[in-house]
């Protein structure tokens, strides 16, 4: 699949005329407070002019710190291929996190660079991280229902009952008051099937085999919406440009 990329409409709306310590601080450089050190030692260049005012306002786009252009002053949307053993959440009393695989920088940013829902630690595969809060909100909400493929190892053998079992849109997790949504469910092997789900409950894969008395032992998404994982790695990521969700699809 080929996406054709609008450039002019792939910025975020972070561009637009900002304080310098505000935005160098948004970035993740330093804080407010230390960015006045920076210009007070003449790192900061606004249209090739030394900047001496903290409080100076700039284009994002006019701005060079040590000679560089700003670190991605528009947002990032990246690709991950998350490893077990990492959490999606920005509290270090969870454990390791996804965003230590992330340059330290993109880890100060504010708004913080986060995750489009959650792959628990247990899980590996496909996960997207962003700054941009409105991404997050669409592509997370239930009433998009972008499908999410993932890809389980059980510990029994796997009944065709499932199938029509997971499709029916009855089945009615512990708990929970309304059924989930039909999930397109295919054996691979015995013990492998690759399930897509069109929603995002709370361990919702596990506990739906769960349900059947099926134990999950591994379990991977390799597919976001029309985003596969293909070959990359775990625990390397690449950029996607920040209108990848909006750009219509070439086959």
């Amino acid at each position: 699949m080929k996406i054709r990329i609008d450039s002019q409409n792939a910025r975020a709306t972070f561009c637009g005329m900002r304080r310098l310590d505000q935005l160098l601080s948004s970035l993740g450089y330093c804080s407010r407070r230390e960015a006045r050190d920076w210009i007070d030692d003449g790192r900061v260049t606004i249209d090739g002019v030394v900047a001496d005012d903290v409080a100076q306002k700039a284009m994002p786009a006019a701005v060079r710190v040590d000679g560089e252009p700003l670190d991605h002053p528009d947002g990032l949307l990246l690709m991950v291929h998350k490893p077990t053993g990492l959490v999606c959440s920005h509290d270090d009393r969870e454990g390791a996190n996804v965003y230590s695989l992330l340059p330290p920088r993109w880890q100060q940013r504010n708004p913080l660079v986060t995750s489009v829902g959650r792959l628990d630690k247990d899980t590996s595969g496909l996960l997207l991280l962003t700054d941009q809060s409105p991404l997050v909100h669409r592509l997370t909400s239930p009433k998009h229902k972008v499908p999410k493929v993932y890809r389980a190892t059980v510990d029994r053998d796997l009944t065709p009952e499932l199938v029509p079992l997971f499709a029916s849109g009855t089945l009615l997790l512990a708990g929970e008051k309304s059924p989930c949504l039909p999930a397109e469910m295919r054996i691979v092997s015995p013990r492998e099937a690759e399930l897509t789900l069109t929603e995002g409950r709370f361990h919702q894969v596990r506990r739906m085999f769960s349900a059947q008395g099926v134990t999950v032992l591994t379990l991977h998404r390799h597919r976001f919406g029309n985003l596969e994982l293909g070959d990359a790695p775990p625990g390397k990521w690449h950029e996607l440009p920040l209108n990848y969700f909006n750009a219509p699809a070439e086959s």
